[in-house]
């Protein structure tokens, strides 16, 4: 019986994938994408990832690259090896220290009011 969040599909490294990408549970990508990404739960960028494209998850844990836009209906965490080059929409963001983030972010509860715009350049946070 597969438990609900286990990961169940993987990208490796060195695997190029272009097109539309829709998951149930949780996908890993390691490897390069180029195109649409959709799902209500998680997406785990590698440290190897790059993304290019359109991405709306429920939740996405960054350590690789991404380049393009990013909705999260619940968070986007960008770990010490993460970069971001996007556009940003979530009710919470989560920055470690040595990540970078170059893009405008957009927060607020998608069912109350219009919520906070904060724009973000080049913010390079390093140990």
């Amino acid at each position: 019986m597969k438990k609900s969040g286990e990961l169940n599909g993987f990208l490796d490294r060195g695997a190029t994938f272009r097109g539309e990408l829709e998951f149930e549970d949780t996908m890993r990508i390691d490897g390069k994408f180029h195109g649409k990404i959709r799902s209500k739960n998680e997406l785990i960028v590698g440290e190897s990832a790059h993304i290019e494209g359109e991405v709306h998850v429920g939740r996405i844990a960054i350590s690789g690259t991404v380049v393009g836009k990013i909705t999260a209906d619940q968070r986007v965490e960008i770990h010490r090896n993460g970069k971001v080059y996007s556009d940003v929409d979530t009710p919470a963001l989560i920055i470690e220290e040595g990540a970078i983030f170059q893009g405008n972010c957009v927060m607020g509860d998608k069912k109350g009011a219009a919520g906070s715009v904060a724009s973000v350049t080049n913010i390079a946070v390093k140990a």
